[in-house]
């Protein structure tokens, strides 16, 4: 009898490794990833998602196509990745908001903390910039001038709860 309790163990162990050699002799990627940026093309975050990509296609040795899914802050495209095929072969590129932000404050058809498995932390700095003859130095003096000409500065944000809505928050001036 315990040779007939053993054929199943053995079965199954022999049955786990041929499916362990079969994986491990697959190749990955084996076709073109698709890299969803969450916000329109020619912004900061499709700039960095470009240059990434580029910067994966020889090491991958397979092409990493950028597909812009803007709107709703980030949204969109960041549930484009959500309802995609968990194959590796879609990744989603963005910012704290679309990534964060936006589970914090909307109920979305996915969960920013258990949908996703992040595998890389890029980071790029963030510009305010004025016009020349705008009287200020520094942050500070900057907040100060918006805050006592509100009609004199206009700013847009991409959304609720995007930096730059987080900036005029902070400011309390500005056109959304």
């Amino acid at each position: 009898m315990r040779k007939r309790r053993r054929f199943p163990t053995w079965f199954a162990l022999a049955a786990a490794l041929a499916s362990v050699q079969t994986a491990a002799g697959q190749t990955y990627p084996s076709r073109p990833i698709t890299a969803v940026v969450a916000f329109p093309a020619g912004g900061p975050a499709d700039g960095i998602g470009r240059i990434m990509a580029e910067g994966m296609r020889v090491p991958l040795g397979q092409p990493v196509i950028i597909e812009n899914a803007a709107g709703a802050n980030g949204s969109l495209g960041v549930g484009r990745v959500a309802r995609a095929a968990p194959d590796g072969y879609t990744l989603s590129f963005g910012v704290w908001n679309a990534h964060v932000a936006n589970g914090a404050i909307y109920a979305l058809q996915y969960d920013v903390l258990t949908d996703f498995e992040p595998i890389a932390l890029i980071s790029y700095p963030y510009l305010i910039a004025a016009k020349k003859g705008v009287p200020a130095n520094d942050l500070e003096g900057f907040i100060g001038w918006l805050k006592a000409n509100p009609d004199k500065a206009s700013m847009g944000t991409p959304g609720v709860g995007s930096p730059g809505h987080a900036f005029r928050a902070i400011c309390g001036s500005g056109g959304a």
